[in-house]
């Protein structure tokens, strides 16, 4: 039967766009002939990962409902991206991005074969699709190894792995070294015959997950040679982690070994935006390189929305207690090939190319069934600016009958244009023409039984206070609900030392083999929007040493110990501490003191709690002691340990606290400048303006439980002249006297909204000069309506390079000057926009205009933080960041996008080498 479509959506797939002018956007005409008796390649399938780390976690707490339609999504045939690969992350204990994943051996021959939730997803996935083919990979190891990770106990523990794999009924078929750590030639071959031994010889190794070099050393070596199966490289395609993909590469060694080459290790893109990117990487990974699988990094972003890649993946599921989850457009990209072809299948290289012969006008390959009978094209004009005509003619044995067109508009993504059947297609002697319009992916296929789901996701709504678990209804070994490990592992083990029932511990003793740097071993668990609240845990100190409790847990940039949040620590001795983190990496004490001692082997209640930006910390119900901060406002909890002890949590619990008061500036996203009282006035009427900021009393706004915004004190209140309701009305300072026009709601999304007239605080006219008056206007989301409170922590990615502001080596000495490299988030690119206009880098260094100069071209530097206009930036909406002392922006010297390009100040002009995107 034909499908038929709306006649609104028939209009799009079939009317020409016409985008810019010029050779790229050129209307070409392409002539492709599917012959049978040709062939390339053969097809290993699509995948993605599991790992790498934590990214699926929060999947087993899901609603039984919600928990199978994401499945469904990820892994059922003719519904969803139909996966035919799953790489599945060996845990370390240790962080491998995300989070941590658990070992199945914390000590040395104590093996757990239930930990963790890789294995229960494998069976998810197989009861799916039992043809679907699974992958073993390593981050990080166990602490209790010997020798390194390239040793004899790494390999015994793998094998180890591949036993639990098989108690649950799960063939491997591939297994993997170290991630991205290279190779160690030896060890590989020891691997190779350690695995024929115990009975592996089906499994097939991949070397090395990292780059093409493998091949060099295979081809010099073979023995190496015969023990790899997979030459498997990460990243291969322009861009790098998270790139454009617009061309691939492998190397002339590792093509002419023979052996299939995989991007074993690709993505990193945003569930919708990527989209583009991540067919590019599949179709031009093969037109390019001879690249026949392709797996994605991760599977899904099932993880806490405040880490790393949180949107990351081919769907997003972030909310377990609402069952809220979002399939991303990235699924229905993967989908335009896994429904069309499998493993087995094989390229048709004569059939594969660029349309019109040129990258700009899109790529397409062919495949054909293993009986030479059935073919699919797919075909991408993701870079294409104008139609393109493809004409097709079939010969060789394969079919001549009539073919389904599918289709899924990638560039601008809509539920809507997610995989239609557009179209049936009768060959007329063998031949047939199609017009392919620009930023779409086309499915052209003999093959039937192609499905989309329906299922859709309940809205998502806050984890409601009060919460408690006191983890007796957890197995012994697995995780406990919500929790997400960071850095070493939390499970549910029995409670010691008088108190029966379920506790949890944290279970690795030793520091691990890490993948990323290293940190306290913390767990965190709950809602990031939780403000108000008081978190409390019942300890017990197994060994000397220290004892965390997390709260307002916000914003974690790689690697896990550039956690934002608060701390509370206590120690054996009875010495504790009130601790801020920042995403930065950088400690800073509240307040300390000394407790009685608490000893070992016994139990103790800390609570943590939080009203506005008051803290207080009590242990056994006593007062410890009490701060007032107003770095956040609202986060996630934890527990945790300062080391790797083997500590014990019970009875966790979240209760609401009544809202206190919330101090900070008013930093408009769009200028970057702060709201002031002009002169530091505190005259009734006085109209607030912009102005560079610096944290001065008259830029220092109270946000009160009565709704108030405050400013000197508590003295005057924000307030609408007149009590106005029309756009425009001047926003002034004036006796607080609680009427509705000094009334604000300040919302998680940066606005400031009076209740009265409706209307938010503005900017006029987006005005991004400091004088610039502030008033009411009619909420528009605009950035000049959108205020942040205090210190953003963030990295700076240059739009044209996709590099990051990097100060080389780590380095912290007055005078070096930053430039672009690959961003991988360390400490050394992690950038904090303070309330007094600074950009500061180890919260101890500021971005600085060497010698102050104003002159155009002038470098860069860091140096320790004076206050002076060259050290201030006004970091603004529109991506651009403005040096406050010569008015230019930072920019990248002669539009370099290369590693080690030099950045420098140069006059404001919008373009994409002075666009900063802060992620």
């Amino acid at each position: 039967m034909r499908f038929l479509l709306p006649l609104w959506l028939l209009a799009l797939l079939t009317t020409a766009l016409t985008v810019g002018a010029g050779p790229a956007d050129a209307a070409t005409t392409t002539t492709v002939t599917v012959d049978g008796g040709q062939a390339g390649r053969v097809f290993d399938g699509i995948g993605a990962i599991s790992g790498g780390g934590g990214n699926s976690r929060l999947l087993t707490d899901y609603p039984a409902a919600q928990q199978s339609q994401i499945l469904d999504y990820l892994f059922k045939p003719g519904y969803g991206a139909n996966l035919q690969l799953l790489k599945l992350e060996i845990g370390g204990d240790a962080n491998s991005t995300d989070g941590s994943e658990p070992s199945i051996e914390h000590a040395r021959g104590q093996i757990n074969c239930n930990a963790g939730y890789e294995f229960w997803l494998g069976e998810q996935a197989k009861a799916r699709n039992p043809d679907i083919k699974l992958y073993g990979l390593a981050w990080a190891a166990p602490g209790w190894i010997n020798g390194g990770f390239w040793s004899t106990d790494t390999i015994n523990y793998l094998i180890s792995w591949l036993g639990c794999a098989k108690q649950h009924g799960l063939p491997i078929s591939y297994l993997g070294g170290w991630n991205e750590r290279g190779h160690d030639v030896d060890w590989y071959i020891q691997l190779r015959s350690a695995l024929n031994a115990a009975g592996y010889g089906s499994v097939q190794i991949v070397g090395d997950d990292s780059g093409w070099g493998v091949a060099d050393d295979m081809a010099a070596n073979s023995a190496f040679n015969n023990a790899v199966s997979v030459i498997g490289a990460h990243y291969p395609c322009a861009g790098g982690d998270g790139g454009s993909a617009d061309t691939c590469s492998s190397t002339s060694t590792a093509k002419n070994n023979g052996k299939p080459l995989w991007a074993s290790e690709n993505g990193s893109l945003d569930m919708n935006g990527g989209a583009p990117a991540l067919i590019r990487s599949i179709v031009r990974g093969y037109v390019d390189a001879r690249m026949t699988a392709y797996l994605n990094w991760p599977l899904v972003a099932a993880l806490y929305p405040n880490l790393p890649y949180a949107t990351v993946g081919l769907a997003t599921a972030p909310s377990p207690w609402s069952g809220s989850y979002t399939i991303g457009e990235n699924t229905w990209a993967t989908a335009q090939v896994t429904q069309f072809a499998q493993p087995g299948w094989t390229f048709v290289d004569s059939a594969s190319g660029y349309l019109g012969g040129a990258e700009s006008n899109g790529s397409y390959v062919t495949l054909t069934s293993p009986n030479r009978t059935d073919y699919s094209t797919i075909l991408e004009t993701t870079t294409a600016g104008a139609a393109q005509t493809v004409n097709v003619h079939v010969q060789g044995g394969l079919s001549t009958g009539p073919v389904h067109v599918w289709a899924t508009r990638v560039n601008s993504p809509s539920a809507a244009t997610d995989f239609v059947h557009t179209q049936d297609v009768t060959p007329q002697g063998g031949s047939y023409s199609l017009t392919l319009q620009p930023g779409w992916i086309y499915s052209v296929t003999t093959t039937t039984g192609q499905g989309k789901g329906t299922a859709t996701g309940p809205a998502s709504h806050a984890l409601a206070l009060p919460y408690s678990d006191g983890f007796d209804n957890d197995a012994t070994g697995t995780q406990a609900r919500y929790l997400s490990d960071m850095q070493g592992s939390f499970e549910a083990r029995p409670c010691a030392d008088g108190r029966s029932g379920q506790c949890v511990q944290q279970v690795a003793p030793v520091k691990p083999i890490e993948w990323q740097d290293d940190s306290d071993a913390f767990t965190l668990a709950g809602d990031t929007t939780w403000s108000d609240y008081t978190v409390t845990a019942d300890v017990d100190l197994q060994q000397a040493g220290m004892v965390e409790l997390f709260g307002r847990a916000g914003t974690q940039n790689r690697p896990q110990s550039h956690q934002a949040g608060y701390e509370l620590r206590v120690a054996d001795t009875g010495a504790w501490s009130l601790v801020r983190s920042s995403a930065g990496g950088a400690l800073s004490t509240l307040a300390s003191g000394t407790h009685t001692a608490l000893g070992t082997r016994t139990w103790h209640t800390l609570a943590l709690g939080f009203s506005g930006d008051r803290i207080t910390a009590t242990l056994d119900g006593t007062a410890l002691g009490a701060a007032t901060d107003s770095t956040y406002a609202a986060g996630q909890i934890g527990l945790g340990v300062v080391g790797y002890q083997t500590d014990l949590f019970d009875n966790l619990s979240v209760t609401a606290n009544p809202p206190g008061n919330h101090g900070g500036i008013l930093k408009d996203r769009n200028s970057g400048l702060c709201a002031d009282v002009p002169a530091s006035s505190q005259t009734d009427g006085t109209q607030l303006a912009l102005w560079d900021c610096n944290g001065g009393a008259n830029q220092s706004f109270t946000a009160t439980p009565a709704g108030q915004l405050t400013v000197y004190g508590g003295a005057k209140c924000l307030d609408v002249d007149g009590s106005g309701t029309a756009d425009g009305t001047k926003v002034q300072i004036w006796t607080c006297n609680n009427t509705a026009a000094q009334q604000w709601t300040v919302g998680a999304d940066g606005s400031v909204v009076n209740p009265h007239s409706g209307k938010c605080l503005d900017a006029t006219k987006a005005g991004t000069a400091p004088g610039t008056l502030l008033e009411v206007w009619s909420c528009n989301g605009g950035a000049n309506q959108q205020w942040d409170r205090g210190s953003s922590t963030s990295l700076l990615r240059g739009q044209e390079s996709g590099r990051c502001v990097d100060v080389p080596a780590l380095s912290q000495a007055d005078g070096t000057r930053p430039t672009l490299w690959d961003c991988n988030g360390g400490a050394n690119q992690t950038w904090t926009s303070t309330p007094t206009n600074q950009l500061t880098v180890y919260d101890s260094k500021c971005l600085d205009v060497v010698g102050g100069a104003t002159a155009d071209g002038s470098p860069v530097a860091i140096e320790s933080c004076d206050n002076t206009p060259a050290q201030q930036w006004r970091v603004r909406a529109d991506g651009s960041v403005v040096n406050v002392g010569s008015g230019s922006c930072l920019d990248v010297a002669g539009h370099g996008t290369a590693n080690n390009t030099a950045l420098d100040i140069w006059p404001c002009n919008g373009q994409a080498n002075q666009i900063w995107r802060r992620s």
